[in-house]
């Protein structure tokens, strides 16, 4: 136990580290990549089998859609868990450093922080520009959006992506290992291609998409809220201040998850974050501007740093418990 330990701890720095300075594999070697064409053709075949009628209710839809999610998933199960499987036999310091570059294409937190600056430096030049920069990084229709909402909307990306793109992955990668990890994005890239309410691009996902929704809703639970807990930290005296105010502004937003780290940010950066017509967190808060979007780089910054140190110290406690 304490040796596979050790790998796991120096794995997950040289996830970050291979991340920061490499950034993302290429397209043909990305194996969350290979999980959305896979998801893409399962998708297309789901959508021949479903009613397309919206407020229509669509078992076949939905079991059809549960099946493939559940054959796809244990997919990635069956080949995370052999990859690690392999790495067992080795040194810990070699199979930490193989584990490490195995994570990393599960996490994204480098690519992430540069589409949200690749955002606010776009709205510089010109709105136009922010809007087409925007629908990059969101699937919302960005056509009508001012330069606040765009600037508004790049924040909470950040914010959920934050959860989604790091926090959830590792901590899935600290409970179950790298199986854990590629189960998560699987069920997040899931989620992201099926889990739409009602039509989406002229395709009806309302029961189609319902499995996906709700297994992400299951595995992000936890994270999301640690996610938000660890911006709150990041945001120092300002953040805990508010912090009694988090449950009630979190629970605005439709997803069960994804306004906890939203409204964790807009109250760290005491701005207002809103997508037209659904939701406003922290309603009473200012406009946000450009030095937000810094500020909120910033915290996330800080969040990831925290939770790796936080991992870390999990990790040297369980090698200790195991060497006593």
């Amino acid at each position: 136990m304490t040796p596979w330990a050790l790998s796991m701890a120096v794995a997950l720095p040289v996830a970050l580290a291979v991340d920061r300075w490499w950034g993302e594999p290429p397209v043909r070697l990305h194996p969350v990549v290979w999980m959305g064409h896979a998801l893409g053709g399962a998708g297309r075949w789901v959508q021949r089998h479903t009613v397309q009628q919206p407020d229509t209710v669509d078992y076949k839809a939905f079991w059809l859609a549960a099946l493939m999610w559940c054959a796809q998933a244990a997919i990635v199960l069956v080949a995370a868990g052999a990859l690690q499987w392999l790495l067992h036999g080795l040194p810990w310091w070699c199979a930490g450093l193989l584990l490490g570059l195995l994570l990393k294409p599960l996490l994204a937190w480098t690519m992430l922080k540069s589409e949200v600056q690749a955002v606010e430096d776009a709205l510089g030049q010109s709105l136009a520009d922010g809007r087409a920069r925007l629908a990059w990084l969101v699937s919302r229709d960005v056509a009508q959006l001012t330069d606040t909402q765009v600037r508004e909307s790049a924040i909470e990306s950040l914010a959920e992506n934050l959860n989604d793109s790091v926090v959830a992955p590792i901590f899935w990668f600290l409970l179950l290992g790298l199986p854990g990890a590629a189960l998560y994005r699987f069920a997040n890239t899931a989620d992201a291609m099926w889990g739409y309410r009602g039509l989406y691009k002229g395709q009806n996902w309302e029961w189609a998409g319902k499995w996906a929704a709700r297994a992400d809703d299951v595995l992000s639970f936890i994270p999301a809220r640690i996610t938000a807990v660890l911006l709150l930290l990041a945001g120092g005296t300002k953040g805990w201040a508010r912090a009694c105010r988090l449950p009630a502004e979190a629970r605005q937003t439709p997803s069960p998850n994804s306004g906890w780290p939203m409204a964790a940010m807009a109250l760290n950066l005491d701005v207002a974050l809103r997508k037209p017509g659904v939701y406003v967190l922290n309603a009473t808060g200012r406009t946000a501007l450009a030095a937000d979007t810094a500020s909120a780089l910033v915290y996330a910054s800080k969040a990831v740093l925290a939770l790796v140190v936080l991992a870390q110290a999990a990790m040297v406690l369980i090698v200790i418990g195991g060497a006593v």
